[in-house]
């Protein structure tokens, strides 16, 4: 692999990290986001008052661009639906007989915080679960050093009671308080790669190039042939050192244990996934994702000063590579804990701290942009088409939900009496409605596909089966409170702060099961 020098501006993280005319640049620029979005709330405010036909009318114009988009992400999710379906079935020992992979080894980092015990042995039985060869795969089973001795001594335990299962086990302790780390994943999973490259890697003497680093949430369940599809999507894939590997991600493992919005919340997020799977010009690495250690290890692996760092890192490696770089949907579910707490109202304040830490990843789009300012080599046609696709994306996910369900009743509240008087105010309402009723109507394909992908009913569930699957149906009825609640106001919180120049820290998601 052929290594290219790392420019230097690949780990900013925000303007403080710069000086002069470039801590200018990129302080405007993580302003962006919230200028655009905030932008668009006010405009349609101050239209509904100053102008409010103009208002209406570009209501309605929304809407029926969200119908036409909805529409059209409905048959991305569908076509991907089947698409998993599909590569569920696939025997993928099958599919590798004709090709020579026995070299390859599989990393798993399991970076873990204070969660319980049953959530690490569940993760760990899962992988010892796999058809793979196990003497193949390498597990680092990451703890934190400030989630105390309790904690540290259970990867320990962990350690004695699986290491006999792999080719390799290690497990590290990431030290509190590093120079230049925020107390999040990626400062942990780097410190635990630098220390396998040592430890196992390079005393080992493993080629870098034949390892495929799978960097799991501790609550990652990988399934039975999650590593035989990764071999062969990678494999296949030309150039596989300049490409990321994402898995779907599924919030299952507890899901009849978790409330219905929680559940609405959950899946929604494997929705979106699941449409970016089919979206491959537009899909980044999220959550549980898998690279080669010798492209980690051109960036020095994940950045330690970012929250999203399971985002960034696909950034990193696309100006690393002067853009050469792309994500590779392998269209295969990695199961994980939906958000669950003691109680509905913790259950609820975790979910929006969740989308809140999802949100920031709005911290992206200024880095993209200078990225793109610093960098000459890349074509002006591929900086326009990823600043439109990224920029928008964080847009319509804090306005969309506003305009849609919110704003689109202003003109009427707000455009005086003159206004009310007009043809287009007693028609916006029934426009706008049918227009959204429209739209909802592909929550119906969501639901079925929800369905498709529940595992069984636990057992002190069945006599009230019938109960529970109605309810997993009506809970659709959830998604515009939703969307608002775990979408939009999470979204215009992160731009916000982020305009403000106000750090987030990275909040650690609770795993609870019952």
């Amino acid at each position: 692999m052929n290594v290219t020098p790392i420019p230097d501006y690949l780990h900013v993280a925000h303007a403080t990290d710069l000086s002069g005319r470039d801590k200018t640049i990129y302080r405007f620029l993580e302003m962006v986001p919230a200028i655009l979005s905030w932008g668009t709330v006010v405009l349609v405010v101050l239209l509904a008052i100053v102008a409010p036909v103009y208002a209406a009318f570009l209501v309605i114009a929304f809407d029926l661009y969200w119908l036409l988009k909805t529409g059209n992400l409905a048959i991305h999710q569908y076509h991907n639906w089947k698409r998993i379906k599909h590569n569920m079935s696939v025997d993928w020992q099958a599919m590798l007989a004709s090709i020579r992979y026995e070299h390859l080894y599989h990393m798993v980092v399991l970076p873990y915080y204070k969660e319980d015990e049953d959530v690490l042995r569940g993760s760990l039985e899962a992988l010892a679960h796999t058809v793979y060869d196990k003497k193949r795969i390498i597990v680092v089973l990451a703890s934190e050093g400030r989630a105390g001795k309790e904690h540290v001594a259970l990867g320990k335990k962990m350690e004695q009671e699986f290491a006999g299962t792999f080719g390799y086990f290690l497990h590290t302790v990431h030290p509190d308080g590093m120079a230049g780390e925020i107390q999040g994943k990626g400062p942990n999973i780097t410190y635990a790669c630098n220390r396998a490259k040592v430890e196992i890697v390079e005393k080992n003497k493993l080629n870098k190039e034949n390892i495929i680093v799978s960097a799991f949430d501790i609550d990652t369940v990988a399934g039975e042939q999650y590593f035989l599809c990764l071999t062969w999507h990678f494999l296949t894939t030309e150039n596989p050192h300049k490409a990321s590997f994402q898995p779907v991600p599924f919030y299952n493992n507890n899901i009849w244990h978790a409330p219905a919005f929680s559940r609405v919340a959950a899946f929604s997020s494997t929705a979106w996934q699941m449409i970016q799977q089919e979206r491959v010009e537009k899909l980044t690495t999220f959550s549980s994702h898998a690279i080669s250690f010798a492209a980690l290890e051109q960036v020095g692996f994940w950045q330690k000063n970012v929250v999203s760092d399971d985002s960034r890192i696909f950034w990193n490696l696309y100006f690393a590579n002067d853009s050469d770089y792309r994500v590779v949907p392998i269209s295969y579910p990695v199961s994980m804990d939906a958000n669950l707490a003691e109680t509905n109202k913790e259950t609820f304040k975790n979910i929006y701290k969740q989308h809140l830490r999802w949100m920031w990843g709005s911290e992206n789009v200024p880095y993209m942009l200078f990225g793109f300012i610093k960098n000459k080599k890349i074509a002006w046609t591929e900086k326009l088409f990823q600043t439109f696709v990224y920029t928008e994306s964080f847009w319509s996910a804090a306005t969309a939900p506003i305009i849609i369900f919110l704003l689109g009743w202003l003109p009427i509240w707000l455009g005086g009496d003159a206004f009310r008087d007009t043809l287009i105010s007693y028609n916006l309402p029934y426009v706008t409605s049918n227009l959204m009723l429209a739209a909802m109507s592909g929550l119906i394909l969501l639901s079925v596909i929800y369905l498709s992908f529940m595992p069984p009913l636990p057992k002190e569930k069945q006599n009230h089966k019938k109960y529970h699957y109605t309810v997993a149906v009506l809970q659709w009825l959830l998604v515009p409170i939703a969307i608002i609640v775990f979408g939009a106001i999470p979204a215009l919180h992160a731009q916000t702060n982020l305009a403000l120049g106000r750090r987030q820290g990275f909040w650690v998601t609770p795993k609870h099961r019952k």
